[in-house]
């Protein structure tokens, strides 16, 4: 069946198919996450994050997403005919895109600039050289940025194909230029005097106006960053345990990391005096084509702006125009007493919502395992982890007090290589036993599992997560995770750290789904199930909560569910292919997206006919089907089925402050209206889930708190205090 879609043509992929192309969306959620700095509502400096934000995010797709568009390009370009001018008028529409949001990260810092001067915050951009910002600027710049710097050279067009990633080149009229390295800090902040002035410097900017000056050269310089490929490939076919052949893995990452500074360009940034920089030239030799050149109206550091949000003075955190009020998880208390964790455990699964529940909770549960002599072993998996983290040192102490710890390492978790591989070694050192997973495929699953001998044997305990085990951004990212002492879970996890030690794909669970072999054609099956349920009259509801839905299959089968009658609700933070609200294809298809304060990254499909909830590592995308080893695992507690059921699912779908709903025509808009009536009025999710978790008499029990919380909205409602906007918020 052709469905004709005339509006949004230009998102589509390809013409006649109701599927939006991934890296389209994707430009959008980074337009959502700009958009968050722009909202008056929020904090100032909570402002500064979410730009600082979208310019990373950028960063990141011209590293990762744009190059492997460019081999598409490049291989359907071969071949030529139709798919070829598609894939082609992708390419373009994405270039313009990009041209046009970086207008807007360069209008957004200037509202932002303004709004921050009354309070004493100056990003300091074009100073007069008789004003005190530039003596300032100038001094930062001699003390702190002239010594990194390398020697000038003469620049020629090797110079520039040397350029390292992200890699800033000045160049003078003379033609004399200066290297830029990478560790140069992008913006540097002074604080000065009682009142706390604080003085805001982009690296560029001091190039700009100091270097010259300094070495004696005269004019205008011209600035250029230049981004190359950085998404490496490392054969991992002998992938395994960590021993013997298996040891040369980590220096196989390491000779693939250094490819990261010279992979293809894919696009270059500048501004200043243009005809010092020679760009034509500089384009054709690094095989650039001019829409991938982009003019900096403003700067090539907006990344670096989270130096002026985590240098701030206490001043500035204390005040609420500045940052949102302090937020302190929960701690829940049956943590408090380490000897008692195991029996708390053996009673009831665990429920933990991070960052609302502390992820000390689950830190002491690791370090009461190494400490306890009825624990034999501890294994668990690492893919993104803190530099000094405490789930590490837990794991070292373990081996000290003599029991067996074994750590399933995924080297390749991108840009966190090096981390990841230093870890290794000082696991190594202290008597672990590491593992780099299975052969072909990157270790995502999260799973920790302890091993304790008891007086009626042996029972295994199991921790199961959306998210990384990393202290750092359980603060920041929100995830689900799961304790629980049940034997069929257990043997699972047993049998998944069996299997990956062997280098083998697990198989044969009792609870646990698992990718590649078993869950994309689950979900499948899920999905059919509430189809088949619709057409017999009965109630069907899908919920997918996820970071991308990318893949296919699962799209056509949710237009299939769609037009059976089942009522589809979709919470995707980033890219969403699929097309909503279509006549005859997915009318009964609804999509949101949740930005805010905290990072959305948990993972929950919900199916209501066959009570199915599972939590995952993986998101809705071929890679996490099929590329990954990735778990899902069900929520079988019926107090934690029923929590995220009736009240966590329903905060979101009942959000208006801060959710976005995608249209049939392709677009983003501000929801006014809830999909659903919950709490006594219109919500926050995130501050409303930060009352839940935080409240003073609820310890954990799920089914109390979740009535403490109606109560508390209910009260808040009738005096007018309710801190979640009822009212569409406005942007500039």
């Amino acid at each position: 069946m052709s469905f004709f879609l005339p509006t949004i043509p230009s998102l589509l992929y390809p013409y006649d198919e109701p599927l939006i192309h991934r890296d389209l969306s994707w430009l959008q959620f980074n337009e959502r996450v700009l958009d968050e700095a722009r909202v008056v509502r929020n904090p100032l400096l909570e402002r500064i994050k979410f730009l600082a934000i979208s310019a990373s995010n950028l960063d990141e797709f011209f590293m990762i997403r744009f190059p492997s568009l460019l081999r598409s390009v490049a291989k359907a370009k071969k071949k030529g005919g139709h798919a070829y001018r598609q894939i082609d008028r992708i390419q373009n529409s994405i270039l313009e895109n990009v041209a046009k949001f970086t207008a807007r990260q360069s209008e957004t810092l200037d509202l932002l600039s303004a709004d921050l001067e009354p309070y004493g915050i100056h990003i300091v951009r074009q100073p007069r050289p008789d004003e005190f910002a530039f003596e300032l600027g100038r001094q930062i710049f001699r003390e702190n940025v002239l010594p990194l710097l390398e020697e000038p050279e003469k620049v020629s067009q090797k110079t520039v194909q040397k350029l390292g990633n992200f890699q800033m080149l000045v160049k003078f009229q003379s033609g004399v230029g200066v290297k830029v390295p990478r560790t140069v800090p992008p913006v540097w902040v002074k604080t000065l005097g009682e009142n706390d002035r604080t003085y805001v410097f982009f690296l560029d900017d001091l190039l700009f106006h100091h270097l010259g000056e300094a070495l004696g050269l005269e004019g205008e310089p011209g600035l250029l960053r230049l981004t190359r490929d950085a998404d490496i490939q490392v054969d991992d076919r002998e992938r395994g345990h960590g021993h013997g052949h298996h040891d040369s893995i980590p220096d196989r990452v390491r000779k693939g990391l250094s490819r990261r500074e010279s992979g293809r360009p894919t696009r270059i940034q500048f501004y200043g005096n243009l005809s010092n920089l020679s760009l034509q030239k500089y384009l054709k030799v690094l095989r650039i084509e001019d829409q991938q050149a982009f003019y900096a109206q403003q700067t090539f550091c907006l990344q670096g702006l989270w130096a002026l949000v985590n240098h701030a003075p206490i001043s500035f955190k204390e005040n609420s125009s500045l940052f949102y009020a302090s937020f302190r998880p929960r701690l829940q208390a049956l943590f408090e007493e380490k000897k008692m964790i195991f029996e708390h455990i053996r009673e009831r699964d665990i429920f933990m919502h991070h960052p609302y529940d502390s992820f000390d909770g689950y830190v002491r549960w690791l370090e009461a395992a190494a400490n306890d002599p009825k624990v034999t072993q501890i294994e668990q998996t690492v893919y993104r982890t803190d530099a000094y983290s405490p789930v590490i040192d837990a794991l070292r102490r373990a081996v000290k007090k003599g029991k067996k710890v074994r750590v399933f390492v995924e080297l390749m978790a991108r840009f966190d290589e090096m981390n990841n591989l230093k870890l290794t070694e000082e696991l190594r050192k202290v008597g672990a036993q590491v593992s780099f997973g299975v052969p072909g495929l990157k270790l995502h699953a999260k799973l920790a599992l302890v091993t304790r001998q008891e007086k009626d044997g042996i029972r295994h305990y199991t921790h199961l997560s959306t998210g990384n085990y990393n202290s750092a951004t359980a603060k920041m990212y929100e995830d689900l995770a799961i304790l629980t002492a049940r034997p069929d879970f257990g043997l699972d996890a047993r049998n998944f750290f069996d299997s990956v030690w062997a280098g083998e794909v697990p198989k044969d669970f009792r609870r646990l789904v698992s990718a590649p072999d078993m869950l994309h054609r689950r979900l499948l099956n899920l999905i059919h199930q509430e189809m088949l349920a619709a057409r017999n009259g009965e109630i069907a509801h899908i919920v997918i909560k996820v970071n991308a839905l990318v893949d296919e299959k699962v799209i056509q089968k949710l237009y299939q569910a769609s037009q059976a009658g089942v009522q589809i609700d979709l919470i995707v933070r980033g890219a969403c292919s699929l097309v909503p609200g279509v006549k005859d294809l997915s009318e009964n298809i609804r999509v949101m997206s949740l930005v805010d304060r905290f990072l959305e990254h948990s993972r929950i499909y919900y199916f209501e006919s066959s009570r199915t909830l599972l939590l995952s590592s993986a998101d809705s995308m071929p890679r996490n089907f099929f590329s990954r080893l990735e778990l899902a695992f069900p929520v079988v507690d019926r107090l934690v089925y029923g929590f995220i059921r009736d009240h966590v699912i329903p905060s979101y779908l009942s959000d208006t402050a801060k959710s976005r709903e995608l249209t049939p025509q392709g677009a983003w808009k501000r929801r006014t209206k809830p999909w659903i009536g919950y709490g006594g009025g219109l919500i926050r999710t995130q501050f409303h889930l930060i009352d839940l978790h935080s409240a003073s008499s609820f310890d954990g029990d799920l089914k109390r708190g979740a009535k403490f919380i109606t109560q508390v909205r209910s009260q808040k409602l009738a005096q007018g205090s309710d801190p979640s906007p009822t009212s569409q918020e406005e942007l500039p």
